[in-house]
């Protein structure tokens, strides 16, 4: 993963209270860490990661950069939630960038998982960016993004070529 420079206001917010809202004034409730802005059309963009090897916590979303995919991790098994296999990535934006290994974002109680942004609390859940027809609204989407669409309820991830969208 490389390193990724996050808005000062978000770091400080994070350290701050352990729930943190971005683009609105505060979070939908209070079993919420994270919470996004609905009124803009804008996703959530995962790391582009090349070397996967190294991953082990459950629950890590990551856009593979070797296969163009969105993958989960669970139970020591990676899984695709692209689909589609035409998935297309620009490398060059972290090409030749170094790894600071110790970086991190925590939101809630610290502890020691590993990852560029990790929600701590056990009790508490992200909320994704809300986009009415992503495939529609989302302009210029970028490989590794992912939203829910309000319209059709479903997660919508983009693979750098194609939506691909799941529905529980």
């Amino acid at each position: 993963m490389k390193n990724i420079v996050l808005p000062l206001v978000f770091v400080l917010s994070a350290l701050v209270q352990a729930q943190v809202s971005i683009g609105k004034d505060k979070v939908s409730n209070a079993s919420v860490s994270l919470d996004f802005s609905t009124t803009e059309n804008k996703g959530l963009l995962l790391p582009y990661v090349e070397n996967k090897a190294d991953i082990t916590e459950n629950g890590t979303l990551i856009f593979d950069a070797t296969d163009k995919k969105i993958k989960y991790f669970k139970d020591k098994n990676w899984f695709d939630l692209s689909v589609d296999d035409t998935g297309k990535v620009d490398l060059s934006i972290q090409t030749g960038k170094v790894d600071h290994q110790t970086s991190k974002v925590g939101v809630g109680n610290p502890t020691t998982t590993d990852g560029i942004l990790v929600l701590e609390d056990h009790d508490k859940a992200m909320i994704l960016p809300k986009v009415e027809n992503p495939h529609l609204n989302i302009i210029n989407p970028s490989a590794g993004m992912i939203v829910y669409d309000t319209i059709s309820h479903q997660l919508a991830v983009y693979n750098g070529t194609v939506w691909s969208f799941w529905k529980p």
